[in-house]
């Protein structure tokens, strides 16, 4: 199976640069659009700015104790990895792959 490629688009010099509020979410922009990047302990994901069900601020949402985002609207759940809701409503969270280096924080975008 061939690995996916990615187009790496950056960000940010620096992960600190990012504004984080208490809930470890920070608002971005890439292409036009707001995006969130959230911390959980030593990885970072890239996420959209809205929730796909009723267009709640995920910015404001919560990270609960299984790294999933939680929206603060209805509470709907999703995975950070994979934008899968995993709270059963069966909507899905546009995502990114987040890549840290040396030299900046990292955004990809799929190669069509």
């Amino acid at each position: 199976m061939q690995e996916k490629q990615y187009t790496w688009h950056k960000i940010a010099e620096h992960i600190n640069e990012l504004s984080f509020g208490e809930n470890f979410i920070a608002v971005t922009h890439f292409n036009g659009r707001k995006i969130c990047v959230a911390k959980q302990g030593e990885e970072a994901f890239a996420f959209s700015f809205t929730c796909p069900h009723a267009g709640g601020i995920m910015a404001y949402g919560q990270i609960n104790q299984e790294g999933q985002v939680v929206c603060p609207l209805h509470r709907y759940r999703f995975d950070m990895r994979t934008g899968r809701n995993v709270s059963g409503e069966g909507y899905y969270l546009m995502h990114w792959p987040l890549r840290i280096t040396e030299e900046g924080v990292y955004l990809g975008t799929f190669n069509v």
